[in-house]
């Protein structure tokens, strides 16, 4: 059963960069590689975790999903493109204010559609008062919480 699911993580993990590529590869995306996310995981690794993971648990639990808009949402959730480390009063309700900048900044980059948008929006729920409309914007707000707390407990 482990081997089962570890060869579905490589599938998950060459679909995210297959079907992501362009965002993946894109300049923007690229800076995300230098900030950090939490501990020593970068921004850009945290995001094609979530993405991965995302997928993982849509098939764990049989949830019948837009795969594609939800691993492209899952990709752009933290694109808020700067680092949140620094010591900066734009970064103090970093936690309250991000999901609104990436948002903004990947429908400048990007053509986004409702999944994707909802997606973005509403992952830091229920920070963000907003609950996610789609399933697939429940998936990447419990991936993203699940890869947090797990980049973070393995920085200690």
């Amino acid at each position: 059963m482990f081997q089962k699911w570890k060869d579905r993580r490589a599938h998950w993990d060459e679909m995210v960069h297959v079907k992501g590529a362009n965002i993946l590869e894109s300049s923007n995306m690229q800076k995300e590689k230098k900030f950090m996310q939490h501990g020593k995981v970068s921004v850009y690794s945290h995001s094609v975790k979530v993405a991965v993971l995302s997928l993982f648990l849509a098939e764990l639990f049989r949830v019948k999903v837009n795969r594609d808009a939800m691993m492209r949402g899952a990709l752009l959730h933290d694109y808020f493109l700067y680092d949140w480390h620094e010591k900066d009063a734009s970064h103090r309700w970093h936690g309250f204010s991000h999901a609104q900048t990436a948002l903004k900044n990947a429908r400048k980059d990007f053509e986004l559609g409702e999944i994707e948008q909802d997606v973005i929006q509403k992952h830091m729920f229920p920070l963000n008062l907003k609950p996610p409309k789609y399933k697939e914007s429940v998936l990447v707000c419990v991936a993203d919480k699940i890869s947090a707390l797990d980049e973070t407990i393995r920085k200690r």
